[in-house]
């Protein structure tokens, strides 16, 4: 009897459907997510011996879900689910570290046989572990430079890049009071002649962003001098 989990992310309905119920029939631990978005947060909370993946999905495609997962993980086995014909998707996913692939419509048979033969791999191979993810943290904020994800406690920020490279730098300087120049010099570079008012407006961006749900501001201005971020209290 197996034991193992898998995550299977599918958006068809009779296909979602299909697999839970064979998979389980194999005695397989199973659950499901629809979209890459109900994925990703599926994938953070559990611990999987397997993702079955498809490549079309609403929210998040299976394409980037597979890049965050990589970005972090290269140890959780991902077979995708690729339509046929889409030699595109199956080279970018064998590039992203998919382990193999299986092409829409297929038996079941050999998809379980596919599971079975890369569950194996993965018993066999060197024991390994997830990455162990690095975060710079200021309260309920957390930064990882690696993957480049925001989080303020279970939100998910979505910065632009300029706004990022702002953030990173106040949490790398975190309790410091920053003036202007510094952040100018640190963020824009030492090059940059635009208006140094830049500071300012960027600063309102990121606290409009971190601070949207929540009643704490993170970043403080010290008055006539700058900026300082500081845990939340």
């Amino acid at each position: 009897m197996n034991n193992e989990s898998i995550l299977i992310v599918e958006d068809e309905e009779k296909i979602q459907r299909l697999l839970e119920l064979e998979l389980e029939y194999e005695g397989y631990q199973v659950v499901k997510a629809s979209d890459g978005i109900e994925a990703l947060e599926a994938y953070r909370s559990g611990k999987w011996d397997l993702i079955l993946l498809d490549v079309m999905l609403p929210g998040l495609s299976g394409i980037e879900l597979l890049r965050r997962i990589r970005a972090k993980d290269s140890y959780t086995p991902v077979i995708l689910l690729t339509a046929k014909g889409s030699v595109e998707d199956k080279v970018s996913g064998l590039d992203l570290g998919a382990n193999d692939y299986i092409t829409k419509p297929f038996q079941i048979e050999e998809l379980l046989a596919r599971i079975r033969a890369v569950l194996r791999m993965r018993a066999t191979a060197p024991a390994a572990e997830p990455e162990a993810e690095e975060w710079l943290t200021a309260g309920d904020l957390k930064l990882n430079e690696k993957t480049r994800e925001v989080m303020r406690g279970e939100d998910e920020i979505e910065l632009t890049p300029k706004e990022y490279d702002l953030l990173l730098y106040l949490l790398k300087n975190k309790r410091q009071v920053l003036n202007r120049d510094q952040i100018l010099e640190a963020v824009w570079g030492y090059d940059y002649f635009g208006d140094t008012n830049i500071v300012d407006v960027y600063v309102r961006y990121v606290r409009k962003k971190l601070d949207y749900n929540y009643e704490t501001p993170l970043i403080h201005t010290v008055r006539g001098v700058g900026y300082v971020l500081k845990d939340a209290k």
